[in-house]
């Protein structure tokens, strides 16, 4: 297995926009030597989101480590800067997700959509300027976009996301969604042994958090 810290601004599986640059293209590159390789990716992030990616170099780990997140033995935590104060500080945001009408690519929350669960929890509130909460957030389900979407729904929109953030996202001293996947727990897909990485906060996501008291 492979455990990446992603940088915002990379795009993780080729597309028809991007066939090239990817994560996965850095992976299959690095692993272009190693017989049976055939990299899975079991956690995937935005473009725009940080943090840690998880890949199985083969096919039977990569369907044993699917197996662990089905069965809830993989616990992702993303660290999020959101615009506001969440009231009650924490809980859990249970609303059904689906794509959007009129433009495919934007998740909206919808009583036909797929049943989606976030717990968060307030780790910190930005003492000076406009009110910024820090939250953890842990995604029991995994849809596209989901704790953006979420917390967006609540009133907490993700500092800088310009697509779920509303007209004031711009004003935010962050050009991209203030979202980094800092923490994973799960067991190794071949010895079972219990494994847990965290990845630094990106330095753009730093200035966020000047005047918050510290967690």
């Amino acid at each position: 297995m492979l455990v990446l810290d992603k940088p915002a601004g990379m795009v993780v599986h080729p597309t028809y926009r991007n066939s090239s640059g990817t994560l996965l293209n850095g992976v299959l590159w690095h692993l272009r030597d190693r017989a049976g390789a055939s990299p899975g990716i079991l956690t995937r992030l935005d473009k725009d989101t940080s943090g840690l990616v998880v890949i199985g170099v083969d096919a039977v780990s990569h369907a044993a480590m699917q197996r662990d997140a089905h069965a809830g033995r993989v616990t992702k935590e993303y660290l999020a800067i959101v615009r506001g104060t969440p009231s009650p500080a924490q809980g859990t945001i249970s609303l059904p997700l689906g794509r959007d009408a009129t433009d495919r690519r934007i998740v909206v929350v919808r009583a036909d959509g797929q049943a989606c669960e976030t717990r968060y929890e307030t780790l910190s509130v930005r003492s000076g300027g406009p009110t910024m909460s820090a939250l953890r957030c842990i995604p029991v389900t995994g849809r596209t976009h989901q704790i953006r979407v979420h917390l967006a729904a609540s009133g907490w929109p993700v500092a800088g996301d310009r697509t779920y953030g509303g007209s004031d996202a711009g004003s935010d001293p962050i050009p991209r969604q203030a979202l980094h996947a800092w923490h994973i727990r799960l067991p190794h897909p071949a010895t079972r042994q219990p494994l847990s990485f965290e990845a630094p906060l990106p330095e753009d996501m730093r200035p966020l958090l000047q005047n918050f008291p510290p967690f």
